[in-house]
Protein backbone atom coordinates (compact mmCIF):
# COMPACT_ATOMS: atom_id res chain seq x y z
CA UNK A 1 0.00 0.00 0.00
CA UNK A 2 1.47 3.22 -0.88
CA UNK A 3 0.12 7.03 0.03
CA UNK A 4 -0.44 9.49 -3.05
CA UNK A 5 -1.43 13.47 -2.50
CA UNK A 6 -3.59 14.56 -4.99
CA UNK A 7 -6.02 18.04 -4.38
CA UNK A 8 -4.83 18.03 -0.22
CA UNK A 9 -6.24 14.76 0.20
CA UNK A 10 -4.51 11.63 0.81
CA UNK A 11 -5.36 8.55 -1.00
CA UNK A 12 -4.55 5.53 -0.41
CA UNK A 13 -3.15 3.25 -3.77
CA UNK A 14 -4.02 -0.24 -3.05
CA UNK A 15 0.00 -1.94 -4.80
CA UNK A 16 0.58 -4.98 -4.53
CA UNK A 17 4.58 -5.74 -3.47
CA UNK A 18 5.55 -8.71 -4.60
CA UNK A 19 5.49 -10.15 -8.35
CA UNK A 20 2.52 -12.40 -9.58
CA UNK A 21 2.60 -16.48 -8.63
CA UNK A 22 3.51 -16.86 -12.57
CA UNK A 23 5.97 -14.36 -12.45
CA UNK A 24 7.82 -15.90 -9.32
CA UNK A 25 7.47 -19.50 -11.08
CA UNK A 26 8.97 -18.64 -14.45
CA UNK A 27 11.22 -16.17 -13.28
CA UNK A 28 13.19 -19.31 -10.80
CA UNK A 29 12.57 -22.24 -13.44
CA UNK A 30 14.20 -20.08 -15.95
CA UNK A 31 17.23 -18.87 -13.51
CA UNK A 32 17.57 -22.45 -12.80
CA UNK A 33 17.75 -24.05 -16.29
CA UNK A 34 20.14 -21.05 -17.65
CA UNK A 35 22.59 -21.76 -14.62
CA UNK A 36 21.93 -25.84 -15.66
CA UNK A 37 22.61 -25.02 -19.40
CA UNK A 38 25.63 -22.64 -18.50
CA UNK A 39 27.26 -25.36 -16.45
CA UNK A 40 26.62 -27.97 -19.76
CA UNK A 41 27.42 -25.73 -22.23
CA UNK A 42 30.67 -24.47 -20.22
CA UNK A 43 31.60 -28.32 -18.96
CA UNK A 44 30.36 -30.39 -21.59
CA UNK A 45 33.77 -31.95 -22.60
CA UNK A 46 34.47 -32.92 -18.80
CA UNK A 47 32.44 -35.45 -19.87
CA UNK A 48 34.57 -37.38 -22.17
CA UNK A 49 34.18 -37.18 -25.94
CA UNK A 50 31.78 -40.61 -25.98
CA UNK A 51 28.96 -38.42 -23.84
CA UNK A 52 29.78 -35.16 -25.81
CA UNK A 53 27.05 -34.92 -28.34
CA UNK A 54 24.80 -36.26 -25.34
CA UNK A 55 25.55 -33.48 -23.04
CA UNK A 56 25.17 -31.25 -26.06
CA UNK A 57 21.91 -32.32 -26.98
CA UNK A 58 20.55 -32.03 -23.75
CA UNK A 59 22.17 -28.33 -23.72
CA UNK A 60 19.87 -27.60 -26.97
CA UNK A 61 16.84 -29.08 -25.87
CA UNK A 62 17.28 -27.19 -21.85
CA UNK A 63 17.79 -23.82 -24.67
CA UNK A 64 14.94 -24.62 -26.55
CA UNK A 65 12.68 -25.08 -23.49
CA UNK A 66 14.38 -21.61 -21.77
CA UNK A 67 13.02 -19.81 -25.51
CA UNK A 68 9.69 -21.12 -25.03
CA UNK A 69 9.44 -20.10 -21.52
CA UNK A 70 10.90 -16.91 -22.12
CA UNK A 71 8.62 -15.90 -24.58
CA UNK A 72 6.07 -17.18 -22.09
CA UNK A 73 7.39 -14.58 -19.44
CA UNK A 74 7.49 -11.94 -21.74
CA UNK A 75 4.04 -12.52 -22.43
CA UNK A 76 3.50 -12.28 -19.01
CA UNK A 77 5.37 -9.63 -18.38
CA UNK A 78 4.17 -7.48 -21.17
CA UNK A 79 0.54 -7.74 -19.71
CA UNK A 80 1.14 -7.78 -15.99
CA UNK A 81 2.79 -4.31 -14.32
CA UNK A 82 5.53 -5.47 -11.60
CA UNK A 83 5.51 -4.43 -8.26
CA UNK A 84 6.91 -1.19 -7.71
CA UNK A 85 10.49 -0.30 -6.85
CA UNK A 86 10.71 1.18 -3.35
CA UNK A 87 10.46 5.05 -2.69
CA UNK A 88 13.83 5.26 -1.95
CA UNK A 89 15.82 3.77 -3.81
CA UNK A 90 18.10 6.22 -5.28
CA UNK A 91 17.32 6.75 -9.48
CA UNK A 92 21.20 5.26 -10.44
CA UNK A 93 19.76 2.24 -9.26
CA UNK A 94 16.17 1.71 -10.52
CA UNK A 95 18.09 2.39 -14.13
CA UNK A 96 20.67 0.02 -13.56
CA UNK A 97 17.41 -2.55 -12.01
CA UNK A 98 15.69 -1.57 -15.40
CA UNK A 99 18.55 -1.99 -17.49
CA UNK A 100 19.55 -5.57 -15.98
CA UNK A 101 15.99 -6.29 -16.69
CA UNK A 102 16.14 -5.41 -20.06
CA UNK A 103 19.48 -7.62 -20.61
CA UNK A 104 17.90 -10.27 -19.35
CA UNK A 105 14.93 -10.30 -21.10
CA UNK A 106 16.76 -9.92 -24.47
CA UNK A 107 19.27 -12.57 -23.49
CA UNK A 108 16.58 -15.34 -22.40
CA UNK A 109 15.65 -15.34 -25.72
CA UNK A 110 18.58 -14.36 -27.60
CA UNK A 111 20.43 -17.05 -26.22
CA UNK A 112 18.74 -19.92 -27.48
CA UNK A 113 18.25 -18.30 -30.91
CA UNK A 114 21.72 -17.94 -31.34
CA UNK A 115 22.36 -21.39 -30.18
CA UNK A 116 19.67 -22.29 -32.79
CA UNK A 117 20.95 -20.65 -35.30
CA UNK A 118 24.58 -22.05 -34.59
CA UNK A 119 23.34 -25.18 -34.92
CA UNK A 120 21.35 -24.69 -38.19
CA UNK A 121 24.62 -23.20 -40.16
CA UNK A 122 27.05 -26.18 -38.60
CA UNK A 123 27.65 -28.58 -42.22
CA UNK A 124 27.74 -31.31 -40.28
CA UNK A 125 23.42 -30.80 -39.36
CA UNK A 126 23.78 -32.91 -36.06
CA UNK A 127 19.29 -33.68 -35.33
CA UNK A 128 18.14 -31.08 -33.42
CA UNK A 129 15.93 -32.80 -31.17
CA UNK A 130 13.89 -31.61 -28.24
CA UNK A 131 14.85 -34.73 -25.34
CA UNK A 132 15.00 -37.34 -28.07
CA UNK A 133 11.11 -36.47 -28.86
CA UNK A 134 10.61 -35.29 -32.30
CA UNK A 135 13.02 -33.04 -34.15
CA UNK A 136 13.01 -29.37 -34.97
CA UNK A 137 13.54 -27.74 -37.87
CA UNK A 138 16.54 -25.71 -39.03
CA UNK A 139 16.80 -22.13 -39.58
CA UNK A 140 16.81 -20.76 -42.79
CA UNK A 141 20.44 -19.75 -42.36
CA UNK A 142 23.40 -20.20 -44.53
CA UNK A 143 25.12 -23.72 -43.81
CA UNK A 144 28.73 -22.89 -43.72
CA UNK A 145 31.74 -22.97 -41.33
CA UNK A 146 32.19 -19.15 -41.30
CA UNK A 147 28.23 -18.44 -40.32
CA UNK A 148 28.71 -21.61 -37.61
CA UNK A 149 31.61 -19.75 -36.03
CA UNK A 150 30.34 -16.35 -36.05
CA UNK A 151 26.65 -17.59 -34.56
CA UNK A 152 28.29 -19.64 -32.31
CA UNK A 153 30.92 -16.91 -31.22
CA UNK A 154 27.78 -14.91 -30.69
CA UNK A 155 26.21 -16.95 -28.47
CA UNK A 156 29.40 -17.60 -26.48
CA UNK A 157 29.34 -13.77 -25.88
CA UNK A 158 26.31 -13.14 -25.09
CA UNK A 159 26.57 -16.36 -22.75
CA UNK A 160 29.89 -14.93 -20.94
CA UNK A 161 27.77 -11.63 -20.68
CA UNK A 162 24.97 -13.05 -18.77
CA UNK A 163 27.09 -14.56 -16.29
CA UNK A 164 28.50 -11.31 -15.63
CA UNK A 165 25.15 -9.84 -15.18
CA UNK A 166 24.28 -12.54 -13.42
CA UNK A 167 26.43 -12.03 -10.52
CA UNK A 168 25.64 -8.06 -10.54
CA UNK A 169 21.92 -9.09 -10.16
CA UNK A 170 22.24 -11.62 -7.62
CA UNK A 171 24.92 -8.57 -5.59
CA UNK A 172 22.23 -6.80 -5.99
CA UNK A 173 19.64 -8.17 -4.98
CA UNK A 174 22.13 -9.82 -1.74
CA UNK A 175 22.80 -5.61 -1.50
CA UNK A 176 18.58 -4.87 -0.85
CA UNK A 177 18.57 -7.93 1.45
CA UNK A 178 21.38 -7.54 3.96
CA UNK A 179 22.46 -3.92 3.58
CA UNK A 180 19.39 -2.06 2.66
CA UNK A 181 17.06 -4.36 4.38
CA UNK A 182 14.29 -3.51 1.86
CA UNK A 183 11.56 -6.00 0.14
CA UNK A 184 13.50 -6.29 -3.19
CA UNK A 185 14.23 -9.91 -3.06
CA UNK A 186 10.91 -10.85 -1.37
CA UNK A 187 9.01 -9.58 -4.03
CA UNK A 188 10.28 -12.59 -5.87
CA UNK A 189 11.04 -15.07 -3.06
CA UNK A 190 8.36 -18.31 -3.95
CA UNK A 191 6.01 -17.67 -0.35
CA UNK A 192 6.52 -20.54 1.70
Amino acid sequence: MRLRRWKGRTKVLQTTSRYSAVAIALHWVIALLIVANIALGLGHELFGRANELAIMAAHKSIGLTILALSLLRLAWRLSHRPPPLPAAMPGWQVLAARATHLFFYVAIIALPLTGWLTASASPLRFPLEYFGMFQLPFLPVEQSRSATGLWSEAHEILAFTTIAVLGLHIAGALKHQFFDRDDVLARMLPKV
